[in-house]
């Protein structure tokens, strides 16, 4: 994998007009957000290259306001979308986001992950979601997600790892300011480190590739592409 660059300016823009207000005097947080983010962070162009050659559906666990879903449908690849989220105000935003942009394939739902797990075969997608659950709880969501997967499917995982650098001081911070100021629901919980993810799907079974995806960001973020040989 060889994915550093987030998308160009005005391809960020034309994502992220699926979140304007219907009205001008309407609330335009979610707009700025997503096209900056998606100007800045070189995740979906990653998830994005991860998922081509499958069309297995997916699920988005952790999906925020649905993301990925726009970013499949401008890709072109037309995988049923299925993104779970514990916070309701971004799914309920998400999820009419979707139905203005006619994204057929794509349903949401409230489910707070440290709790629950949706039923879904094919595959799944778990970005920047690990470090905000408890080891234990970690560990229980990879092994489900794995039991998930179908023939030709992928695990495609974004986290922040701990290697104890400076990247991984920057992401801990970030993530604490995030929570403080309500945009995530949960404070951070436990960062994984590289060695414990891989031996951790690696004795699942899975083949296993990891690449930075922090780009120009000053964040300690991978992306992880699990899949099973056989």
């Amino acid at each position: 994998m060889n994915v550093s660059q987030p998308f160009a300016r005005r391809q960020a823009d034309s994502i992220a007009r699926a979140f304007l207000p219907l009205r001008w005097w309407g609330n335009r947080y979610d707009y700025y957000y997503t096209r900056e983010k998606l100007a800045s962070d070189p995740l979906y162009p990653g998830v994005l290259q991860a998922l081509r050659g499958t069309d297995a559906p997916l699920l988005d666990l952790g999906c925020g306001l649905g993301l990925l879903a726009h970013a499949l449908a401008r890709d072109g690849q037309a995988l049923a979308y299925y993104g779970v989220d514990n916070d309701a105000p971004k799914i309920e935003r998400g999820r009419r986001a979707a139905e203005r942009s006619g994204l057929a394939n794509a349903r949401f739902e409230v489910v707070d992950l440290a709790n629950e797990l949706p039923a879904h075969r094919g595959s799944v997608a778990i970005l920047d979601v690990l470090q905000y659950l408890p080891q234990t709880a970690q560990q229980r969501l990879l092994d489900a997600a794995v039991a998930m997967l179908t023939p030709g499917a992928k695990l495609v995982i974004r986290a922040a790892l701990d290697d104890g650098g400076r990247r991984g001081s920057a992401t801990r911070l970030t993530d604490r300011f995030a929570h403080l100021v309500g945009w995530m629901q949960s404070a951070p919980a436990h960062y994984p480190t590289e060695a414990g993810l891989r031996r951790s799907l690696e004795d699942a079974g899975l083949s296993v590739e990891f690449a930075p995806l922090y780009g120009n960001t000053p964040f300690n973020h991978w992306l992880i592409v699990a899949k099973r040989e056989n």
